[in-house]
């Protein structure tokens, strides 16, 4: 006999089980489907995010970067670290165990708001009376019939053709966090997100890591000026970046990788190394959904296809997050997914597009929020800029990391903050400033007035508001 409920979510990633949760709380009675699957078997609740993405990449960027700074800079400080070493498989342990301590936490939020979960993969059966029907295939197959459906199923890394992922030496975000030992070569194919976070854990511990990328520009959705310091950056630690590449052919063998490819002046190059992470994009995860079987919609790049509200072309289900259009972000999702348990409950749930921050977690951070100066620019919009250097800020200086800075564009006419780009020490926790005043819709003279903490890293974001109208006081 099937079970029946008000919403059942299908994918308990930070869209799914986000939304779940919200509903809940809204009163309604809730399912939520996963199919992620720790080493035991288990449930592994969180999506990629928690399990392959955002959380155990920063556990392995924390270690990396504690590592680089003993053998680097502890000297600085007067302390001696001799013969400080790398322990790789301490480092992925630790990382296992920040993922389950994720994982648990998602179950014991799901219990605590009286969310039901089933762990399985979700699909869609057919149309039942007043709603949907849900299989759930797993360990424990079952069937749920729901009133209204959200479908919160992720993407998955897209791969190169010609070169399936195998996980041992063509690697994947997956295969890339789970690396038992540092490669003496590595390439990273793509200098997306991810490519760049796991080209930098590897570069920190040891490996010699070289970036090709098929783009003639570096990072180019990222503000001009802020892509052109990382990558000064990131020459100066080593990293090694190709632009404008054409991969031929990727091969793998007992040795490693071979890579074959063409560079920006069309030149034919060959590139061996012990590993390859591919990074170029994301797919959605539509495939098994059935979606067809109940006349739900996908677009042509298998997307479901949505409307501003999250609501596809059938009553009752909704979809949010990667498997959507938007910007493929956890936080992203867990805003869409929020919204649309609310608007369930005849709420006006807000996903604003144009406030979500983007984050990169290198060393140095890049983060910002808003438009780049070269999209007003290509918009006709008339704008004012301004930009504070990290190297002038007193808290950067005793934290002995003054690469970067802050820089602020705000409307030339009304001053009202357009976008806020920052490369530098705690880029990702000074953005949310910048998002919380674009909300408001606040102008750059607003954040110039306001008294910030002294000494902090902060105060770089009231120095480039003060910037705009050519006032630092530091500078």
């Amino acid at each position: 006999m099937s079970k029946s409920f008000d919403v059942v979510v299908i994918g308990a990633g930070p869209g799914g089980y986000i939304a779940a949760i919200r509903a809940a709380q809204l009163g309604m009675n809730v399912a939520c489907i996963d199919e992620w699957k720790n080493d035991k078997g288990g449930p592994a609740p969180g999506g990629t995010c928690t399990n392959v993405g955002c959380i155990p990449s920063k556990a392995l960027l924390q270690s990396s970067e504690h590592y680089e700074q003993a053998r680097l800079h502890f000297a600085e400080h007067g302390i001696t670290a001799k013969d400080v070493k790398m322990d790789v498989a301490t480092m992925v342990g630790r990382k296992a165990a920040v993922v389950k301590q994720n994982n648990d936490g998602i179950l014991y939020l799901f219990k605590k708001n009286k969310v039901t979960f089933f762990h399985g993969r979700g699909s869609f059966v057919k149309s039942a009376e007043g709603g949907y029907e849900i299989a759930v295939a797993g360990d424990k197959p079952d069937t749920l019939v729901a009133k209204q459906v959200i479908v919160a199923t992720g993407s998955s890394p897209r791969e190169l053709p010609g070169a399936p992922f195998d996980e041992e030496t063509i690697l994947s975000n997956d295969g890339a966090l789970r690396i038992p030992s540092v490669p003496k070569r590595l390439a990273l194919i793509g200098s997306g997100v991810i490519g760049l976070e796991m080209g930098s854990v590897w570069r920190r511990v040891g490996a010699e890591v070289t970036v090709l990328e098929a783009l003639p520009t570096f990072l180019g959705a990222v503000d001009e000026q802020v892509a052109k310091e990382a990558k000064k950056a990131f020459d100066k630690q080593g990293l090694k970046i190709e632009l404008g590449v054409k991969i031929a052919e990727v091969k793998s063998g007992k040795k490693g990788v071979a890579i074959a490819y063409t560079n920006a002046k069309g030149e034919a190059q060959k590139l061996d190394v012990d590993k390859v992470i591919v990074s170029i994009g994301r797919v959605p995860n539509t495939t098994g959904l059935n979606a067809e079987v109940v006349g739900l919609k996908l677009t042509d790049r298998g997307m479901v296809e949505v409307d501003e509200l999250c609501r596809t072309n059938l009553p009752g289900v909704w979809a949010v997050g990667d498997v959507v259009r938007g910007p493929m972000l956890a936080h992203k999702a867990e805003e869409e997914g929020v919204a649309v348990a609310e608007r369930m409950a005849g709420q006006h749930g807000h996903v604003n597009f144009n406030t979500i921050p983007w984050v990169i977690y290198t060393s140095p951070e890049i983060a910002w929020v808003g438009k780049t100066e070269q999209q007003l620019k290509a918009e006709g919009v008339k704008y004012k800029a301004g930009s504070f250097p990290f190297m002038a800020n007193g808290r950067a200086r005793a934290l002995g990391d003054t690469t970067g800075f802050v820089k602020m564009l705000a409307d030339a006419a009304t001053d009202e903050i357009l976008g806020v780009h920052i490369v530098g020490p705690l880029a990702s926790e000074l953005v949310a400033e910048a998002a919380v005043a674009m909300e408001f819709k606040a102008s750059s003279e607003d954040i110039a007035r306001i008294c910030h903490a002294h000494p902090t890293l902060g105060e770089s974001m009231k120095e480039a508001a003060l910037a705009v109208d050519k006032r630092t006081l530091n500078f």
